[in-house]
């Protein structure tokens, strides 16, 4: 199936703490650039017709605000971790004002995350004006949500598998530090790569600014953005600075069309 044109919104471009970190006094958390103020990482993916959201963390509802999205066709999750997932709860305003449940693409591992964790949207005797989900169980088998195609890439955060999606020539990854040569294949291609970048500094489960670049050039991706950025980081104006001509350091609010 061809993709049509994607409109990419990147909700957030934060770590799980967001950028600034509470109680910290440091540089970028108190930059007055509005580019150094990330919440927790999330994109939206829009085509003419259809609307998904990759990851709900904890400030899902304020993004949604932030954007004036009206309309939701599905939720695809990455993984279980709750600064993707924890926003999943006001997904029932969606429920309310489009009067029908809402389709959530997760696998098995975020699945069983969010049946426990949202429990009493799946009751047997739900109280009136819970979460309606209609849970899909992927694998790593494309499949098609309205007019979007989408083929699952499984990456590695350190052992945890992560599910990184690319629609059309756009590829997404978050929380990764090592993808096996079989699921690169898939990702080559692309026109656009976002990776997260945590930081400079070594990290046990992310990807540093070094190793994010390594990859980009590795699989010769022509334009990158990098998302899930620390605090550690550095200051955003500065590190854009400092980059490969068609890598970037990813900012709230930002658009890309494909």
């Amino acid at each position: 199936m061809i993709c049509p044109p994607l409109t990419i919104t990147f909700l957030g471009t934060g770590t799980s703490s967001g950028v600034p970190m509470i109680g910290c006094e440091c540089e970028v958390c108190h930059s007055a650039d509005k580019n150094d103020t990330r919440l927790r990482s999330s994109i939206l993916v829009q085509s003419a017709t259809t609307t998904l959201v990759v990851d709900t963390g904890p400030d899902f509802r304020y993004q949604m605000l932030r954007e004036n999205v009206k309309k939701i066709d599905a939720v695809l999750f990455t993984h279980p971790h709750r600064d993707h997932s924890a926003g999943l709860d006001d997904i029932r305003a969606y429920n309310f004002f489009l009067r029908k449940p809402i389709d959530i693409y997760a696998d098995s591992l975020s699945e069983e995350a969010i049946r426990r964790d949202f429990y009493y949207a799946f009751a047997d005797n739900k109280y009136p004006g819970l979460p309606e989900l209609v849970l899909h169980t992927i694998t790593l088998e494309p499949f098609v949500v309205g007019d979007i195609p989408v083929t699952p890439v499984m990456v590695w955060h350190l052992k945890m598998p992560v599910m990184a999606y690319r629609f059309g020539a756009f590829t997404y990854i978050t929380d990764a530090n090592h993808i096996d040569e079989a699921e690169k294949k898939k990702i080559k291609g692309s026109e656009i790569l976002v990776v997260n970048a945590l930081r400079k500094q070594k990290h046990i489960s992310h990807y540093t600014l070094e190793e994010a670049i390594e990859l980009v050039n590795a699989l010769q991706i022509p334009e990158a953005y990098l998302t899930h950025i620390s605090h550690q980081m550095g200051l955003h104006a500065e590190i854009e600075a400092e980059l490969p001509e068609n890598i970037h350091i990813a900012y709230d609010r930002l658009k890309l069309r494909l």
